[in-house]
């Protein structure tokens, strides 16, 4: 077993040194393994195991001061930077990071193992906290941006570092797809529902209740969601950039949901990717992977909500996109106006 380790671990090194451009989570891919597996190979030495009191480590992020959060699926990568402000995990099925730069819902029940890692040249390895799921994909990382809280640092990995420094982890298979009723949902008992929403959170409760995948609900919508062309969100950004407007990106995967509120400024266009590239929020979107565009409508006790949502070609959402809003208050009227038009 240990000689299986060392050589995922010089697997990595080795192949770091011919492809230094490649991350990592595409590396496992080709090392067939995962990015979560390749971290624990050097368990000990260059990464230290966590142990699984994830609320507990989240409620310490505030001592680190400036950080960089990322959150990404398989099609987009949100990063943003800022202080962790206000932390509550004592909701048993999400626990929330709320403030002006660092906001995010976390679903620990997906949360399997944690890692510290270490700066490391040779490994392509940089100081920060990141969590994986039961399958070894990459939930959450989070890199600490101050020299100046090194101590902070050190005494949270002391305080939350696994007793067992285990090499090597037990996956699972992933859970099976659910199994919606999409080819009997009756649509106008959906969109009676649809009509007396009062909050977006109960969009989700909208759709448990009918037994309806996301994706086909917007199909059976009616007037509450339209499809629209793929290249709506170069033109949602640009236009965003040029007018100064605050929006709100959400990127998420099953474990953890990261959202970034303001304005957006450098968007820059490489092929096959769009891009935002702001001092403190990057986004990284793979345009080949849009399968659909939607705008879709939410009404609410604040007025009508509005959203630009993304979908992949498994119907997965990728990232969806709303005008600055907040509880009790319409959302911007640009927003409404660009969204309607469409």
């Amino acid at each position: 077993m240990q000689t299986a380790n060392l050589s995922l671990q010089d697997k990595w090194i080795s192949f770091r040194k011919e492809n230094p451009r490649v991350r990592i989570r595409e590396a496992a891919k080709v090392l067939d393994s995962t990015e979560a597996e390749i971290l624990a190979s050097f368990a000990g030495s260059k990464v230290l195991r966590l142990n699984n009191d994830f609320p507990g480590l989240m409620k310490r992020l505030p001592d680190l001061g400036y950080l960089m959060v990322l959150t990404r699926n398989d099609s987009c990568v949100h990063e943003r930077k800022g202080v962790v402000e206000e932390v509550s995990v004592n909701n048993p099925h999400v626990g929330l990071i709320v403030g002006k730069d660092i906001d995010l819902r976390m679903f620990f029940r997906a949360w399997a193992f944690g890692f510290a890692v270490m700066d490391d040249e040779e490994a392509g390895f940089k100081q920060s906290i990141q969590i994986f799921d039961q399958q070894g994909n990459a939930v959450i990382k989070i890199y600490p941006q101050q020299e100046d809280k090194a101590a902070a640092f050190e005494q949270l990995v002391r305080d939350f570092s696994a007793l067992e420094q285990a090499t090597s982890l037990v996956l699972q298979p992933a859970a099976p797809a659910p199994h919606y009723s999409d080819a009997t949902v009756e649509p106008a008992a959906l969109q009676e529902d649809w009509k007396n929403l009062k909050d977006t959170h109960d969009f989700f409760p909208m759709l448990k209740k009918h037994n309806v995948s996301r994706l086909h609900a917007l199909k059976i919508a009616g007037e509450f969601a339209k499809q629209v062309s793929n290249d709506i969100v170069k033109t949602l950004l640009e236009k965003a950039a040029a007018t100064n407007w605050e929006i709100m990106v959400f990127v998420g995967n099953h474990g953890n949901i990261q959202i970034h509120t303001g304005p957006v400024a450098k968007i820059v266009e490489i092929p096959g990717w769009i891009n935002v590239m702001d001092p403190a929020f990057n986004l990284h979107l793979k345009l080949d992977d849009i399968a659909e565009s939607w705008a879709v409508k939410k009404p609410s006790t604040d007025g009508v909500i509005h959203s630009i949502e993304l979908y992949d070609a498994a119907g997965e959402m990728i990232v969806q996109f709303f005008g600055k809003r907040k509880p009790g208050v319409p959302e911007m009227a640009e927003w409404t106006e660009f969204v309607s038009s469409l």
